[in-house]
């Protein structure tokens, strides 16, 4: 059996480099295969090659799965393939992708069992934001559970997919999760980057409230590098600001590589008058922010 295994992962492989006109009919094949691990090698091909025509077989693929899953999908491979692939094509209807938001598989693990579908929710919730056929609302409606999802990377997608949404709900929404102040660092951080990515720069003093440069935490740091990506001049004044205020040396350093990050040119010129002074935390933000060559240049000279 391990040998025709690996004959038929090899044959699913060889169809990588063919040209798409050739991988069509043995693709189809391989999707009705029982073995999850080689229905995921063949769905990722099918996005590759861009067969929309296989979308149906991937459909009913994904139902054979949901069926008796621990059994004929441990750790929900082809269900995470065919999820993606259907994405990939933009599918439109949003069964599938609901399915995969409800989905919870625990699995045996030493000591109890493990929701082996964390991933297949983010996936889903992705994934459902591109189907038009719901509206804002909806979509907004069926991503807010995951907030609650007992899985971090689960409400950090939940974050990422309502962002997508892109409406003033959204980003209302992101607000509140981030308001409530609990969660995983990780989570809010999200919701910080997610609000200032759709409002700009006017919601950068709602993202400052949550540096707390007095008593700063992991919350704190994400805060920073949200608004660093935001790379205008008003970030870098925030966390200048917020630097001067900083006494624990952690998070000072945390604000110096978020400084750089910004890449504005204040923010050069203040990273190396600090360089200048003999600071060695403002000399590896520099370093690590890959700066323009004249400021490297600057940096690098006796």
């Amino acid at each position: 059996m391990a040998k025709c295994f690996d004959a038929e992962l090899a044959a699913i492989e060889s169809l990588r480099d063919l040209a798409p006109a050739e991988t069509e009919t043995p693709l189809r094949k391989a999707l009705a295969h029982k073995n999850n691990f080689l229905v995921a090698k063949a769905a990722k091909l099918a996005a590759s090659h861009n067969h929309r025509t296989l979308i149906p077989l991937l459909l009913e693929a994904f139902e054979r799965f949901r069926n008796d899953p621990t059994k004929c999908d441990p750790q929900c491979w082809a269900k995470n393939a065919l999820i993606q692939a259907l994405s990939d094509f933009e599918y439109q209807e949003p069964e599938p992708f609901l399915a995969g938001l409800r989905t919870i598989q625990l699995e045996g693990t030493w000591g109890g069992t493990t929701d082996t579908a964390g991933t297949l929710r983010g996936l889903s919730a992705m994934a459902l934001v591109q189907c038009r056929t719901l509206s804002n609302t909806q979509v907004l409606t069926h991503l807010l559970p995951l907030f609650a999802d007992k899985i971090l990377p689960v409400q950090v997608n939940a974050a990422r997919a309502v962002e997508q949404v892109g409406t003033d709900a959204a980003s209302l929404l992101l607000r509140l999760r981030a308001e409530l102040a609990s969660g995983e660092p990780e989570l809010l951080g999200a919701c910080y980057s997610g609000v200032l990515r759709l409002e700009g720069p006017s919601a950068l003093d709602w993202a400052a409230k949550f540096l707390r440069p007095v008593e700063p935490d992991d919350a704190s740091s994400e805060a920073a590098f949200a608004i660093a990506e935001t790379r205008n001049e008003a970030a870098f004044a925030c966390l200048h600001r917020t630097w001067k205020q900083a006494r624990d040396p952690r998070f000072r350093e945390t604000l110096l590589t978020a400084i750089a990050l910004t890449r504005q040119p204040a923010a050069w010129e203040f990273l190396l008058a600090e360089v200048a002074d003999g600071s060695r935390p403002a000399r590896q933000a520099l370093e690590d922010a890959a700066p323009p060559p004249e400021i490297l240049a600057r940096l690098q000279a006796p």
